[in-house]
C-alpha cells in the first residue's frame, strides 16, 4: 500500500494530550501529530536518524519502516517512529515523555524575558548594559484630526483634504498613502463627521545628519481612536518563537508570550530544515509553521488582555537570517552554499496579513536588517538593545546555539563571525540530551570521593534528560573532580559503578532507572562528551580567530555580553572551566536573557532605534571563520578540557592542580 492508495478516513488519538484528528489512510503519523497539535521532538526533520519522535502505539496498526534506533525491545512493545510511520486503521497513539515538547516548561524561559523587559522602559533609563540616548518617538504615530468639510466652492478630493490638514497640523512631509486607506477614506471621513484618525508609519531609517523620513499613511478611522494604539514585537528563534504586545501610549510592554517554533517538527536546526525545503511545498509548510506559532501567540496575548485585532498597528521581528527568510516566504537554499549569500540582508515593510498574520490589513511588519546568511537581525537587534554601539568599551557578544553567533567591537568599528556549533547546547546529538524543558537535569554536583552525584531538575521533578547547560555542568565538575581526563575519556580505574562500560563506549550513570521519568538509567557518554567539546572548540576558536583578527586578545575584552537562552542559565564559572568563555575577571561577563526580543521592543518605541539597526549592520565586517586557516588551527587547539593550551586558562589550571578534597 501507498500513501496515495485509499481516500478512507481514519481517527488518531494522542495521549497525554487526549486529542483527536481524522486523517486519510496513509497519512504520516508524525504530520498527523503537528496537525493535532501534538509537539513531538523531530530533530533530524524526519529523516529518520536521531529517533527523538518515538511514540507507542497503544491500538491500531501502522505501516512502518523501522531503523536502528528503535531496539528489538522496544519495537515488541509497540514503539515505532512517528517520522517513518503511516496510518493505516484507527490508532491509539501514547507520546512518552522523552518525546514530548511541554509547552508549560517555556514559563521559566518567558521569566527570564520579562525580567529583562522591566529593567528597561519607554524613557532612557540609564543603565550600563542597555542602549541609551534615545527618546520615545515610535515609527508609528496615531494623529487626530478635524477637517473643514467640503463645499461647492472648496471641493478638492478627500485625499487631498486629508493631505493639506495634515500638513498644516502637524508638518508632514513626504507622505505616501496606502491605497487600502484611499478606498475607505470617503466613507471614515463622513462617518466621522470629518473628524478622524490616521496612522502614519515610517517607512526607512534616516540617511544622513540631515536625512529626511519618508512616511506612509496606513490607516483611517472615524473620530478619535488614539487611546487604543498597540504593537507587538517577536523574537523567531530556531526552538522557540517571543512575543510581547506593547501599548504605544504608555510605551510599556502590556504582556508577553513563548510558544515553541511550530517548525521545530520538520527538524531541530536551521541545516535540517533548510534541505526540508526541498520537498514539494517543504517552503511553504515552514512558512505557515512559523506563522501560525505568531497567530497562536498573537490570540493568546489579544485574549488575556481583551484587546480587539483591529487595535494592533505595526509589528517588529528580529531572528536569525535563516528563520527571517522562512518568515518572509524566501528561498533559503543559498544561505548554507558556499559563498553563503541571503536573497535579502534589508527586507522591505510588507504587509503583515500577506504573510498569513492574522492582523489588520493596515498592519505593516518591520524585520530587522541582518549582516550575513548567519549573523542574522537577532544579533544587530541585540547589539543595539545592549547599546554596544554607542560605547567605546571594547565588548565581545556572543549568542550561543546550534550556530554561535559572534560580534567583537565597540562605537567605532565591529566585526562578526559566526560557527557551527552543533546541537549539544539544545541538548542535540545527546544520548539522553533534551532542550530545557521540565525534567532536564541542569544543576549538578558531584562527591569527588565517590563520584556519586547530586542534581537538580528543571520543574523539580523526576529527570527524563540532560540540556545544554546541564551538560556543561556536569562535564566541569566531573573534570574537576577526577572522573573523567582533559581528553574527555572516563577514568575507568576508579572505586565507583558509575563509570562503566555501554553501547556507545564508557559512560557515566547520573541517574538509575528508578529514579527517571523514563524508566531507563540516565547516563552521559564519551560521544556526548566528545560532541560538547567539539561544540565548545567551535566556538572558543571563534572568539580567538575574530578577536585575533583585529590585533588584540581575549585579556583585552573589556565586557562579555551573552545572549540567548542557553545563556540565561549557564553557570560562567563551570562554562569557563571547560574552555567555552575566555579565562578574564568575572565581573566583565553580563547575561542579558533575549537580546533580540529586547532589540525589537525598542525599534517598537523609538525611531532612534530604527536607525540604529540600520547603523549597526552597515558598520559590521562579516569574517567566514570556515574560510580562514587559523580557525581550523584553533578549533584543533580546543578540543581539549579546557584547551591544549592550558596557560590561557590560569584560574583552571590552578585548579586541575590541587589534589582533590574527600
Amino acid at each position: 500500500m501507498t500513501k496515495n492508495s485509499t481516500n478512507k478516513k481514519r481517527r488518531v488519538h494522542f495521549d497525554p494530550d487526549n486529542v483527536d484528528i481524522v486523517v486519510e489512510e496513509g497519512a504520516s503519523l508524525l504530520g498527523t501529530a503537528i496537525a493535532a497539535g501534538v509537539h513531538i521532538y523531530a530533530d533530524c526533520g524526519g529523516a529518520g536518524v536521531c529517533g527523538t519522535c518515538k511514540v507507542l502505539i497503544k491500538e491500531g496498526e501502522v505501516e512502518s519502516t523501522r531503523t536502528e534506533k528503535l531496539s528489538d525491545e522496544e519495537y515488541e512493545r509497540g514503539f515505532r517512529q512517528a517520522c517513518q510511520s503511516r496510518v493505516i486503521t484507527d490508532l491509539e497513539v501514547f507520546v512518552p515523555v522523552e518525546s514530548r515538547l511541554e509547552v508549560g516548561a517555556l514559563a521559566r524561559e518567558r521569566s527570564a524575558d520579562w525580567e529583562i523587559s522591566k529593567k528597561v522602559a519607554a524613557t532612557s533609563q540609564k543603565l550600563e548594559t542597555l542602549a541609551t540616548e534615545w527618546t520615545f518617538n515610535p515609527p508609528i504615530s496615531k494623529l487626530f484630526l478635524e477637517l473643514t468639510p467640503p463645499t461647492l466652492a472648496n471641493n478638492v478630493s478627500d485625499l487631498t483634504r486629508l493631505l493639506r490638514g495634515l500638513k498644516e497640523r502637524y508638518n508632514l512631509n513626504n507622505l505616501s498613502v496606502d491605497f487600502n486607506v484611499v478606498k475607505k477614506m470617503a466613507r471614515v471621513l463622513r462617518e466621522g463627521n470629518w473628524k478622524v484618525t490616521v496612522t502614519t508609519l515610517v517607512t526607512e531609517p534616516k540617511t544622513g545628519s540631515n536625512g529626511e523620513r519618508s512616511s506612509i499613511l496606513t490607516n483611517i478611522e472615524p473620530r478619535d481612536t488614539r487611546r487604543r494604539f498597540y504593537s507587538l514585537a517577536f523574537d523567531i528563534g530556531t526552538t522557540a518563537v517571543r512575543a510581547q504586545l506593547i501599548d504605544l501610549n504608555r510605551g510599556k510592554v502590556q504582556a508577553d508570550g513563548i510558544q515553541y517554533n511550530r517548525q521545530i517538527s520538520y527538524g531541530g536546526d536551521v541545516i535540517t530544515r533548510i534541505n526540508y525545503c526541498k520537498q514539494p511545498d517543504g517552503l511553504t509548510t515552514l512558512q505557515q509553521a512559523v506563522v501560525g506559532t505568531m497567530n497562536e501567540l498573537i490570540n493568546d496575548l489579544l485574549r488575556q488582555f481583551r484587546i480587539k485585532r483591529e487595535n494592533i498597528y505595526h509589528i517588529v521581528v528580529a531572528g536569525n537570517t535563516t528563520m527571517m527568510q522562512f518568515l518572509l516566504g524566501l528561498e533559503p537554499e543559498f544561505l548554507r552554499l558556499h559563498p553563503y549569500v541571503p536573497t535579502i540582508n534589508i527586507p522591505p515593510l510588507v504587509k503583515a496579513n500577506s504573510l498569513g498574520l492574522e492582523v489588520g490589513e493596515h498592519v505593516y511588519l518591520y524585520a530587522l536588517p541582518s549582516v550575513a546568511s548567519y549573523v542574522g537581525a537577532d544579533i544587530v537587534s541585540g547589539i543595539i538593545g545592549t547599546g554596544v554601539y554607542q560605547r567605546r568599551k571594547l565588548t565581545l557578544y556572543v549568542d550561543i546555539g546550534t550556530n554561535g553567533e559572534i560580534v567583537v567591537g565597540n562605537s567605532d568599528w565591529m566585526v562578526s563571525a559566526s560557527c557551527s556549533a552543533g546541537p549539544a547546547f539544545e541538548g542535540g546529538g545527546v544520548k539522553h540530551g533534551m532542550i530545557a524543558t521540565q525534567g532536564a537535569i541542569e544543576g549538578f554536583e558531584v562527591n569527588p570521593s565517590n563520584l556519586e552525584p547530586t542534581i537538580e531538575v528543571i520543574g523539580n521533578t523526576k529527570p527524563k534528560g540532560i540540556c545544554g547547560s546541564g551538560l556543561v555542568n556536569i562535564t566541569a565538575k566531573l573534570l574537576e573532580a577526577g572522573g573523567i581526563g582533559q581528553d574527555g575519556k572516563f577514568k575507568t580505574d576508579l572505586p565507583t559503578k558509575r563509570i562503566r562500560e555501554g553501547v556507545d563506549g564508557y559512560e557515566y550513570v547520573l541517574c538509575w532507572a528508578p529514579e527517571t521519568q523514563i524508566n531507563e538509567d540516565i547516563v552521559i557518554t564519551e560521544v556526548d562528551l566528545d560532541n560538547l567539546i567539539r561544540a565548545k572548540g567551535a566556538m572558543y576558536a571563534g572568539y580567538k580567530t575574530l578577536i585575533k583578527s583585529v590585533g588584540l586578545a581575549s585579556a583585552d575584552l573589556e565586557q562579555v555580553i551573552i545572549a540567548g537562552a542557553l545563556g540565561s542559565h549557564l553557570d560562567i564559572e563551570n562554562a569557563i572551566f571547560i574552555g567555552l568563555f575566555p579565562d578574564i575577571p568575572r565581573d566583565r561577563y553580563i547575561f542579558i536573557g533575549n537580546g533580540s526580543l529586547l532589540g525589537a521592543r525598542l525599534t517598537s518605541f523609538s525611531t532612534d532605534m530604527l536607525d540604529a539597526g540600520a547603523k549597526v549592520a552597515g558598520m559590521m565586517t562579516n569574517f567566514e571563520l570556515s574560510e580562514r586557516t587559523d580557525f581550523n588551527n584553533n578549533y584543533i587547539a580546543a578540543l581539549f578540557l579546557p584547551h591544549t593550551n592550558i596557560d590561557d586558562f590560569p584560574s583552571v589550571k590552578e585548579k586541575l592542580a590541587k589534589p582533590q578534597k574527600n
